[in-house]
């Protein structure tokens, strides 16, 4: 299996410090520092996008010790899924993804609303939302409805 070796562009700083509080993210203001590498002009047209696909890693949790199917967060009202079918951050590569609203650019400080990443997190990439790539028509099961009804309330 090929290995590669990944090396964050950025970090998140936001007023979240607890990995366990895992709801309520709606109303998080995050502030994404890019690294002085990329120059003060990385992020210049970006502020024309309404949205960005945030990418990053889950560098406080670890990944989990086998894959047989669990229960979302451990809820008893959810069913069993697999790893691949829960978003958590328990993941073999500990990566997340997050689609987040656009409230400010400024130089190489990105700043969003809804990112659920804490601050320290080091963020992967950053993508601008295109129409283009959203899918039409997405479903998904009655359990993840359930699941996500906090997640992103203010």
């Amino acid at each position: 299996m090929t290995h590669f070796v990944v090396t964050p562009i950025g970090t998140v700083r936001n007023d979240r410090t607890d990995i366990a509080m895992t709801d309520h993210w709606g109303a998080v203001t995050s502030t994404i520092t890019v690294n002085e590498r990329f120059g003060e002009d990385c992020l210049r047209g970006l502020a024309d996008f309404s949205h960005v696909d945030i990418m990053f890693l889950f560098d406080q949790t670890t990944e989990r010790s086998d894959y047989r199917p669990r229960r979302p967060r451990g809820r008893a009202d959810l069913p069993e899924v697999g790893v691949f079918a829960d978003r958590g951050p328990h993941r073999p590569n500990r990566l997340g993804i997050t689609t987040c609203r656009i409230t400010s650019v400024n130089g190489r400080e990105l700043a969003v609303l809804g990112l659920d990443a804490t601050t320290g997190t080091p963020v992967i990439d950053l993508k601008p939302t295109m129409i283009e790539f959203q899918p039409a028509g997405i479903r998904q099961p009655e359990w993840a409805d359930r699941l996500m009804t906090d997640y992103f309330l203010p």
